[in-house]
């Protein structure tokens, strides 16, 4: 399964962190080298997390289903709500992040569960619940 995560992601598992925050608007996926001057993972990061974002707005989302061998929790929903939802890129100085933003309580519930999968897959020890501070 690694080696099928280094594949989709493009970029080690070994030597980067992923988190996955809930929100109180929806959700966050951050993604960070390990190492400070680790340019080639930060580079891959980043193409990958902008390609994630660019394809879960257009609904598609291949990417973790290739991750992860079947798909995540709350994608249905995620890609029926998907005009409500907004994906936003940013750059980080370690690698990067997307953001999840609803205004819509079903989208929010549907990040949630997609994010709570991925807490749980990739054993990120991330909260289960939204953190009241965003």
């Amino acid at each position: 399964l690694a080696a099928a995560r280094v594949l989709a992601m493009g970029f080690s598992h070994m030597t980067t962190s992923h988190h996955f925050l809930l929100t109180s608007s929806g959700g966050v996926i951050q993604v960070s080298a390990n190492e400070a001057g680790d340019e080639l993972n930060r580079r891959q990061i980043r193409d990958h997390l902008q390609k994630a974002a660019s394809d879960f707005a257009a609904g598609d989302f291949g990417m973790p289903l290739s991750v992860h061998g079947g798909m995540p929790a709350g994608v249905d929903a995620m890609q029926t709500r998907g005009a409500a939802i907004r994906y936003q890129y940013l750059q980080t100085d370690a690698g990067g992040r997307v953001e999840l933003v609803s205004e819509d309580a079903q989208a929010r519930a549907a990040i949630h569960a997609f994010l709570r999968f991925q807490i749980v897959e990739h054993r990120t020890g991330d909260s289960l619940e939204p953190d009241p501070a965003f």
